[in-house]
Protein backbone atom coordinates (compact mmCIF):
# COMPACT_ATOMS: atom_id res chain seq x y z
CA UNK A 1 0.00 0.00 0.00
CA UNK A 2 2.89 2.15 1.01
CA UNK A 3 4.37 1.18 -2.30
CA UNK A 4 1.50 2.34 -3.97
CA UNK A 5 1.45 5.73 -2.59
CA UNK A 6 4.53 6.33 -3.78
CA UNK A 7 4.12 5.22 -7.22
CA UNK A 8 0.77 7.79 -6.82
CA UNK A 9 3.26 10.59 -5.99
CA UNK A 10 5.72 10.50 -8.21
CA UNK A 11 2.87 10.04 -11.07
CA UNK A 12 1.35 12.80 -10.42
CA UNK A 13 4.52 15.01 -9.87
CA UNK A 14 5.80 13.69 -13.06
CA UNK A 15 2.25 14.89 -14.78
CA UNK A 16 2.46 18.29 -13.24
CA UNK A 17 5.97 18.60 -14.60
CA UNK A 18 5.55 17.67 -18.43
CA UNK A 19 1.95 20.12 -18.08
CA UNK A 20 3.86 23.21 -17.05
CA UNK A 21 6.31 22.43 -19.69
CA UNK A 22 4.44 22.04 -22.55
CA UNK A 23 2.41 25.38 -20.87
CA UNK A 24 6.22 27.14 -21.38
CA UNK A 25 6.95 26.44 -24.95
CA UNK A 26 2.99 27.10 -25.79
CA UNK A 27 3.62 30.42 -23.84
CA UNK A 28 6.96 31.34 -26.05
CA UNK A 29 5.23 29.74 -29.21
CA UNK A 30 2.81 32.70 -29.06
CA UNK A 31 5.18 35.37 -27.92
CA UNK A 32 7.14 34.55 -31.29
CA UNK A 33 3.95 34.58 -33.07
CA UNK A 34 2.37 37.79 -32.02
CA UNK A 35 5.92 39.93 -30.61
CA UNK A 36 7.53 42.52 -32.74
CA UNK A 37 10.71 40.31 -34.66
CA UNK A 38 13.72 42.95 -34.52
CA UNK A 39 15.42 41.07 -37.62
CA UNK A 40 11.64 41.38 -39.21
CA UNK A 41 11.32 45.22 -38.73
CA UNK A 42 14.96 45.95 -39.43
CA UNK A 43 14.34 43.74 -43.35
CA UNK A 44 11.17 45.53 -43.53
CA UNK A 45 12.53 49.09 -42.82
CA UNK A 46 15.18 48.35 -45.49
CA UNK A 47 12.64 47.45 -48.09
CA UNK A 48 10.58 50.80 -46.93
CA UNK A 49 13.39 52.81 -47.27
CA UNK A 50 14.49 51.80 -50.77
CA UNK A 51 10.48 52.42 -52.09
CA UNK A 52 10.30 55.30 -50.22
CA UNK A 53 13.73 56.85 -50.71
CA UNK A 54 14.11 60.43 -50.30
CA UNK A 55 13.50 62.59 -53.92
CA UNK A 56 16.28 63.57 -55.43
CA UNK A 57 17.31 68.00 -55.16
CA UNK A 58 20.07 68.24 -57.15
CA UNK A 59 18.86 67.27 -60.63
CA UNK A 60 17.88 67.65 -64.25
CA UNK A 61 13.64 68.02 -63.90
CA UNK A 62 13.03 65.54 -66.79
CA UNK A 63 10.34 66.57 -69.11
CA UNK A 64 8.08 63.99 -71.25
CA UNK A 65 8.38 66.22 -74.26
CA UNK A 66 11.07 64.31 -76.28
CA UNK A 67 12.73 67.12 -77.89
CA UNK A 68 13.51 68.78 -74.36
CA UNK A 69 17.17 66.15 -74.48
CA UNK A 70 20.32 66.90 -74.81
CA UNK A 71 23.27 64.43 -75.02
CA UNK A 72 25.63 67.12 -76.04
CA UNK A 73 24.37 70.46 -75.21
CA UNK A 74 21.98 72.57 -76.68
CA UNK A 75 21.68 74.66 -80.16
CA UNK A 76 19.22 77.77 -80.53
CA UNK A 77 15.65 76.80 -80.57
CA UNK A 78 16.14 74.15 -78.42
CA UNK A 79 13.99 73.10 -75.74
CA UNK A 80 15.83 73.54 -72.31
CA UNK A 81 15.47 71.18 -68.85
CA UNK A 82 14.13 72.76 -65.81
CA UNK A 83 16.39 71.92 -63.09
CA UNK A 84 16.39 72.22 -59.04
CA UNK A 85 19.38 73.55 -57.36
CA UNK A 86 20.38 74.00 -54.17
CA UNK A 87 21.13 77.83 -53.89
CA UNK A 88 23.78 79.36 -51.33
CA UNK A 89 20.52 80.31 -48.74
CA UNK A 90 19.93 76.12 -48.83
CA UNK A 91 16.63 76.68 -50.47
CA UNK A 92 16.14 74.60 -53.78
CA UNK A 93 14.97 76.55 -56.93
CA UNK A 94 13.95 75.65 -60.46
CA UNK A 95 12.56 77.33 -63.15
CA UNK A 96 9.12 76.58 -62.21
CA UNK A 97 9.85 78.83 -59.91
CA UNK A 98 9.14 81.87 -61.74
CA UNK A 99 5.58 81.76 -62.76
CA UNK A 100 5.89 85.17 -64.20
CA UNK A 101 9.21 85.08 -65.94
CA UNK A 102 9.19 85.77 -69.22
CA UNK A 103 12.52 84.35 -69.31
CA UNK A 104 16.21 83.61 -67.84
CA UNK A 105 19.68 85.13 -68.09
CA UNK A 106 21.11 81.36 -66.86
CA UNK A 107 25.11 81.55 -66.59
CA UNK A 108 27.39 78.98 -65.60
CA UNK A 109 30.03 80.56 -63.37
CA UNK A 110 32.56 80.08 -60.71
CA UNK A 111 34.40 81.01 -57.35
CA UNK A 112 37.94 80.50 -58.76
CA UNK A 113 37.64 81.52 -62.46
CA UNK A 114 39.37 84.93 -62.99
CA UNK A 115 37.38 85.74 -65.83
CA UNK A 116 34.19 84.46 -64.01
CA UNK A 117 35.32 87.58 -61.35
CA UNK A 118 35.54 90.00 -63.92
CA UNK A 119 32.17 89.16 -64.84
CA UNK A 120 30.88 89.53 -60.84
CA UNK A 121 29.19 93.53 -60.96
CA UNK A 122 28.80 93.13 -64.92
CA UNK A 123 26.30 89.51 -63.87
CA UNK A 124 24.89 91.76 -60.83
CA UNK A 125 23.75 94.27 -63.13
CA UNK A 126 21.85 92.47 -65.65
CA UNK A 127 20.24 91.03 -62.67
CA UNK A 128 18.98 94.27 -61.69
CA UNK A 129 18.68 95.69 -64.54
CA UNK A 130 16.44 92.79 -66.45
CA UNK A 131 15.00 90.92 -63.44
CA UNK A 132 12.06 93.19 -62.94
CA UNK A 133 11.52 93.03 -66.87
CA UNK A 134 11.27 88.86 -66.46
CA UNK A 135 14.19 87.76 -67.00
CA UNK A 136 16.33 87.05 -63.65
CA UNK A 137 19.86 86.12 -64.15
CA UNK A 138 19.83 82.46 -62.89
CA UNK A 139 24.07 81.89 -61.84
CA UNK A 140 25.06 77.96 -61.68
CA UNK A 141 28.49 77.16 -60.44
CA UNK A 142 29.20 73.63 -62.63
CA UNK A 143 32.80 72.85 -61.12
CA UNK A 144 33.46 69.81 -59.03
CA UNK A 145 34.66 71.45 -55.51
CA UNK A 146 37.28 68.11 -55.00
CA UNK A 147 38.98 69.62 -58.35
CA UNK A 148 38.79 73.00 -57.37
CA UNK A 149 38.07 73.83 -53.52
CA UNK A 150 37.95 77.09 -53.87
CA UNK A 151 34.42 76.20 -55.33
CA UNK A 152 32.61 74.74 -52.95
CA UNK A 153 29.29 75.03 -51.75
CA UNK A 154 30.32 76.69 -48.49
CA UNK A 155 32.77 79.31 -50.42
CA UNK A 156 29.99 79.56 -52.73
CA UNK A 157 28.04 81.70 -49.75
CA UNK A 158 30.93 83.53 -48.83
CA UNK A 159 31.73 85.07 -52.35
CA UNK A 160 27.44 85.60 -53.02
CA UNK A 161 27.75 87.83 -50.02
CA UNK A 162 30.70 89.62 -49.97
CA UNK A 163 29.21 90.48 -53.57
CA UNK A 164 25.97 91.24 -52.88
CA UNK A 165 25.10 88.81 -55.35
CA UNK A 166 21.07 89.48 -55.85
CA UNK A 167 20.37 86.65 -58.11
CA UNK A 168 20.41 82.48 -56.94
CA UNK A 169 24.07 81.04 -57.56
CA UNK A 170 23.08 77.45 -57.19
CA UNK A 171 25.52 74.46 -56.87
CA UNK A 172 25.52 72.05 -59.88
CA UNK A 173 26.08 68.63 -57.21
CA UNK A 174 27.58 65.97 -59.21
CA UNK A 175 27.64 68.09 -62.33
CA UNK A 176 24.19 66.64 -63.89
CA UNK A 177 22.64 70.57 -65.24
CA UNK A 178 26.16 71.91 -67.01
CA UNK A 179 26.26 68.69 -69.56
CA UNK A 180 22.49 68.93 -70.34
CA UNK A 181 23.14 72.76 -71.20
CA UNK A 182 26.45 71.70 -73.15
CA UNK A 183 28.47 74.50 -70.98
CA UNK A 184 32.07 74.81 -71.64
CA UNK A 185 33.12 77.57 -69.57
CA UNK A 186 32.62 79.70 -67.14
CA UNK A 187 31.25 82.32 -67.29
CA UNK A 188 29.08 80.84 -70.34
CA UNK A 189 25.70 82.24 -71.06
CA UNK A 190 22.42 80.45 -72.28
CA UNK A 191 19.45 83.62 -72.64
CA UNK A 192 16.29 81.22 -72.40
CA UNK A 193 12.72 82.34 -73.37
CA UNK A 194 9.63 81.24 -71.72
CA UNK A 195 6.72 80.07 -74.37
CA UNK A 196 4.04 78.51 -71.82
CA UNK A 197 5.79 75.49 -70.17
CA UNK A 198 8.67 75.28 -72.24
CA UNK A 199 11.77 77.16 -71.87
CA UNK A 200 13.20 78.00 -75.50
CA UNK A 201 17.41 78.87 -75.97
CA UNK A 202 17.64 82.58 -77.72
CA UNK A 203 21.09 82.68 -77.39
CA UNK A 204 24.11 81.30 -75.97
CA UNK A 205 27.98 82.44 -75.34
CA UNK A 206 29.73 85.51 -73.69
CA UNK A 207 27.90 88.29 -71.91
CA UNK A 208 29.64 91.19 -73.93
CA UNK A 209 33.16 91.30 -75.94
CA UNK A 210 35.68 92.93 -73.29
CA UNK A 211 36.10 90.31 -70.02
CA UNK A 212 39.04 92.69 -69.37
CA UNK A 213 37.48 96.07 -69.15
CA UNK A 214 33.91 96.92 -68.93
CA UNK A 215 34.50 100.35 -70.30
CA UNK A 216 35.61 99.54 -73.39
CA UNK A 217 32.73 96.95 -74.44
CA UNK A 218 31.75 97.36 -77.81
CA UNK A 219 28.82 95.19 -77.56
CA UNK A 220 26.90 93.58 -74.97
CA UNK A 221 25.47 90.74 -76.37
CA UNK A 222 23.38 89.57 -73.72
CA UNK A 223 21.59 92.60 -73.29
CA UNK A 224 21.08 93.58 -76.53
CA UNK A 225 19.76 89.43 -76.72
CA UNK A 226 17.26 90.19 -74.14
CA UNK A 227 16.43 93.89 -75.12
CA UNK A 228 15.66 92.38 -78.75
CA UNK A 229 13.21 89.63 -76.71
CA UNK A 230 11.74 92.46 -74.96
CA UNK A 231 10.75 94.55 -77.78
CA UNK A 232 9.49 91.12 -79.55
CA UNK A 233 12.33 91.62 -82.30
CA UNK A 234 14.62 89.19 -83.44
CA UNK A 235 18.01 88.37 -82.18
CA UNK A 236 20.76 89.83 -84.10
CA UNK A 237 23.68 87.65 -82.69
CA UNK A 238 22.72 84.35 -81.34
CA UNK A 239 25.66 82.93 -80.45
CA UNK A 240 29.16 83.75 -79.42
CA UNK A 241 32.32 82.30 -78.67
CA UNK A 242 32.11 81.95 -74.40
CA UNK A 243 35.92 82.86 -73.30
CA UNK A 244 36.60 82.23 -69.58
CA UNK A 245 37.74 78.78 -67.63
CA UNK A 246 36.99 75.48 -68.65
CA UNK A 247 34.65 73.41 -66.58
CA UNK A 248 36.29 71.60 -63.70
CA UNK A 249 35.09 67.61 -63.72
Amino acid sequence: MKTLKILTGVVIVALIIVFATGSIEFGEDRENFYADDPKQDREYSDDQSEKQAPPKVNEVLESSDPEVESDFGYSIGDKAANFRLQNVDDEYVSLSDYPDAKGFIVIFTTNHCPYSVAYEDRINNLDKKYASQGFPVIAINPNNPQAYPEDSFENMKIRAKEKGFTFPYLFDKGQVVYPKYGATKTPHVFLLEKKEADHIVKYIGAIDDNYKNSDKVKNHFVEEAVDALLAGEEIKTKTTVAIGCSIKK
